[in-house]
C-alpha cells in the first residue's frame, strides 16, 4: 500500500488527507507528499512513488483533484498505473473509482465515466482558480495596489557637521557601509 498526498502550496494544510490515511492504518513511510500545483505530474514525490510502485500494489488517494488538476494528465496517469502497470487505485472519497479485481464490465464502464467527469471538474476548478486570481490582481492594480518586491531605497543625505564645524551632506548612518561608518566614527563622527 502506498499513498499520494498533494496540496498546491506550502501554506495549505494536508491534515484532512493524512487523517483519512490514519483511519486506513497506512504507515507514514508509505506516504508520498508533494506541496506543489496539480497542473502536471512533474512532482518529486510523485516521481519517487511512480518508480517504486509495483503490479498489485494499492495506491490510495483522497480524491481525484488531489491526484492532479489536468484532465488529460489524470487520464494518462490513471491508465498507465491501472492498465499498463497493474496497480490498483482506491479513491477514498469516490469508492466507485476503486480498481479491484473481478469487476463486471458495467462497473468498469461506469467507473471510467466517473473518472472522466471527476477529471474534468478537477481541471475546471484549476481554470476557475486561475481566472479568479487574474481578476483579483487586475482589480487590485486598478485600485493602485503594487505587487512584487519593493523598490530599492536610495541613500538619503542628511546635513551633518564636520570636524571643522562646517555643514556637509553625508549619507545617513543606516545606509553607510560598515567600513565607511568605521572610518567616519574613528575621526570623531
Amino acid at each position: 500500500m502506498v499513498h499520494n498526498v498533494r496540496v498546491s502550496t506550502a501554506e495549505q494544510n494536508e491534515s484532512r488527507q493524512l487523517d483519512a490515511l490514519a483511519e486506513l492504518n497506512i504507515p507514514k513511510e508509505q506516504i508520498y507528499m508533494d506541496k506543489l500545483s496539480g497542473k502536471d505530474f512533474d512532482r518529486p514525490q510523485w516521481r519517487k512513488l511512480s518508480e517504486i510502485i509495483r503490479p498489485g500494489d494499492v495506491l490510495y488517494i483522497k480524491s481525484i483533484d488531489r491526484l492532479g488538476r489536468d484532465y488529460l494528465e489524470i487520464q494518462s496517469q490513471w491508465n498507465t498505473l491501472t492498465k499498463e502497470r497493474g496497480v490498483k487505485i482506491k479513491v477514498i472519497d469516490m469508492p466507485i473509482l476503486n480498481t479491484r479485481e473481478g469487476r463486471e464490465l458495467i462497473e468498469i464502464f461506469i467507473s471510467d465515466m466517473v473518472l472522466q467527469i471527476q477529471s474534468f471538474f478537477a481541471q475546471l476548478e484549476r481554470d476557475n482558480i486561475r481566472q479568479r486570481q487574474g481578476e483579483g490582481i487586475k482589480s487590485a492594480r486598478a485600485r493602485g495596489i503594487k505587487f512584487g518586491r519593493p523598490k530599492k531605497k536610495h541613500r538619503q543625505t542628511l546635513p551633518t557637521l564636520s570636524t571643522n564645524g562646517k555643514q556637509s551632506n553625508l549619507p545617513s548612518k543606516k545606509y553607510l557601509s560598515k567600513q565607511t561608518w568605521q572610518a567616519q566614527h574613528s575621526t570623531g563622527f
